[in-house]
């Protein structure tokens, strides 16, 4: 008998954490299946009661439903509740606790790519639930301002008091400037589009897109001509080698995952501009 893990949210489709997690299993020889369920926010709740019903083992969580399905958990992490939002769930026999690994992945990130988060000066575009482990992650990892901007100020707001950072509104965004400027938002997921200008990006010295698919985005494409870029993949990656520990105990081929992520995210890319 296989176990059962996978990930919801609205868009899944498009989600690669099947290829990095089955392959995964495959390579340790554990018996189990990943796969994308799609799931409206109108249906969440019914959704975790499924997880429960069905026994699945262990899910990722996106868009959407990162903050919203705290309030159908059994149990949050301590570091998931200071962040305020869940993207990994593990069953328990019946019990499902809520863990946040973005932030690791953001950290391991930035790290592999020889960059320093300490005492910079960091821009963060949007304040969604992926907006606030980056912001969790910067702020371990001793950052030394960081400004976020939403197009709903009231959001940002709410992540000023929350974290102790500092909201800005969007019609200042034309003034950013800093160290580091990491985008948030699904602005330029599966289009030629980014929520930030050239001249606003060229003040930066690295810059950071979550968005993966295209693996280089119109944001990360004018910021590679004035400094250091990383893809998104690479905080896919390292936020998936965490869950896959906590849901198998069990530390999983990197470096296999990696590879796997970048061939089909290549692929995609190749049948969506046909």
């Amino acid at each position: 008998m296989y176990e059962v893990y996978g990930i919801i949210g609205d868009p899944v489709s498009h989600s690669l954490s099947p290829i990095m997690h089955n392959l995964a299993f495959r390579e340790k020889n554990i018996r189990a299946v990943y796969g994308a369920f799609r799931v409206s926010a109108d249906q969440l709740a019914k959704a975790v009661e499924g997880i429960k019903a069905l026994n699945i083992k262990g899910l990722s969580v996106t868009i959407p439903h990162k903050e919203k399905i705290i309030e159908y958990l059994d149990e949050i992490d301590e570091i998931a509740y200071e962040i305020g939002a869940v993207n990994t769930v593990l069953n328990k026999e019946g019990i499902l606790k809520g863990y946040n690994t973005d932030w690791i992945g953001v950290i391991k990130a930035f790290e592999v790519n020889g960059v320093e988060l300490r005492d910079k000066k960091i821009v963060v575009i949007g304040a969604g639930g992926a907006s606030k482990a980056v912001i969790y992650a910067l702020i371990k990892s001793k950052a030394k301002k960081i400004h976020v901007y939403n197009r709903t100020f009231e959001k940002a707001k709410i992540l000023e008091e929350k974290f102790k950072i500092i909201a800005k509104p969007w019609e200042e965004l034309k003034n950013a400037e800093g160290d580091i400027i990491i985008q948030t938002t699904s602005v330029g997921l599966k289009s030629w589009e980014t929520p930030v200008e050239e001249e606003i990006i060229s003040r930066f010295k690295v810059a950071m897109d979550i968005v993966y698919l295209p693996l280089k985005t119109k944001f990360l494409s004018i910021a590679e001509r004035y400094g250091k870029i990383i893809d998104g993949l690479q905080m896919l990656l390292y936020q998936g080698v965490e869950q896959f520990k906590l849901w198998t105990g069990i530390e999983p081929p990197v470096e296999l995952m990696k590879k796997a992520l970048y061939e089909e995210a290549k692929r995609i890319e190749k049948e969506i501009l046909k």
